[in-house]
């Protein structure tokens, strides 16, 4: 298929044994380089299409160099960085560097695959691409942090344990995020938080019935939270950076609103509950001496 050439660039032999191989499985011819001088000498003798090499090869930053170098010789090649030690400082370097996508270790293959092809498809150039804000980022990975989400809470020793449908487990987390979204897009999106308080009360009585606690909810919110801000990191280089950090405050904010209403309900309904069975064999007492008086 067209725009299928892959140059891989990693100092680490298991990576450079497993990656290409399921990249060819999908469709993709893959040339493997180990070090900088092996990497430029495969720039220098064979066309790309897309590059993803390593931050650190050799010595920190050498990444750098390799996008440098294909940016130079094969300008329409895409390129993509991956670390295991993400830093602010580094997307930036790789953002003033014109470089089209940074993705964190240990890579999630289908998220990997899925941008490869998504940037191969459209052939569009960095530069040539609109900044998105951060509500249309929200939108357009929902189905990504749905996946990255349930998959968090099914690797939780605790979480997993509770027998929920996948739906149940990350449906009302995803309504929470597509509020927060609309808000976030809202003439004043500074507002007092009100758009979470159904999905999140409806959030806390789910999570009750299945016999949660309220350090689970936490544990909720926080796997939620992480997710995001992975799909943010990853994808730092196609965000509008100009009103990124005003955002993500909003989230946040939204988000610890969320788990608060959640508790609170939770916490109330659990209450309701434990009167009820408390006062329960009294109120039963008490209606058939009722009964037996008025008899």
């Amino acid at each position: 298929m067209p725009g299928n050439r892959v140059l891989f660039v990693d100092d680490e032999c298991n990576l450079r044994l497993t990656l290409p191989p399921i990249l060819r499985l999908h469709g993709f011819e893959v040339r493997a380089a180990a070090t900088v001088a092996e990497a430029l000498a495969e720039i220098t003798t064979h066309s790309f299409d897309i590059l993803i090499s390593d931050l650190n090869i050799g010595e920190a930053g050498d990444g750098f160099t390799v996008v440098s170098a294909m940016h130079r010789t094969q300008p329409d090649c895409i390129n993509l960085i991956i670390t295991g030690f993400p830093a602010f400082e580094s997307a930036l370097a790789a953002i003033q560097r014109q470089v089209d996508g940074y993705l964190i270790k240990p890579a999630c293959v289908e998220h990997l695959i899925a941008m490869i092809q998504e940037k191969t498809l459209s052939r569009s150039p960095r530069h040539s691409m609109e900044p998105m804000r951060f509500s249309k980022l929200l939108r357009e990975t929902m189905e990504l942090t749905r996946v990255n989400t349930l998959a968090k809470m099914k690797a939780d020793p605790v979480l997993c344990s509770f027998q929920m449908t996948d739906e149940d487990r990350v449906g009302i987390l995803a309504r929470i995020v597509a509020e927060i979204a609309d808000q976030l897009d809202s003439p004043d999106p500074d507002a007092p938080a009100n758009l979470v308080t159904e999905a999140s009360r409806e959030h806390g009585l789910q999570r009750l019935s299945a016999g949660y606690t309220i350090s689970m909810l936490v544990t909720d919110s926080a796997i939620l939270e992480t997710v995001i801000f992975d799909i943010v990191r990853e994808r730092l280089l196609l965000l509008d950076t100009s009103n990124l950090i005003a955002d993500l405050k909003r989230f946040n904010l939204r988000l610890q609103v969320h788990l608060e209403r959640s508790v609170q309900a939770f916490f109330d309904a659990s209450q309701t509950c434990h009167t009820k069975q408390k006062i329960g064999p009294s109120a039963s007492m008490s209606l058939s001496s009722g009964s037996l008086k008025t008899g």
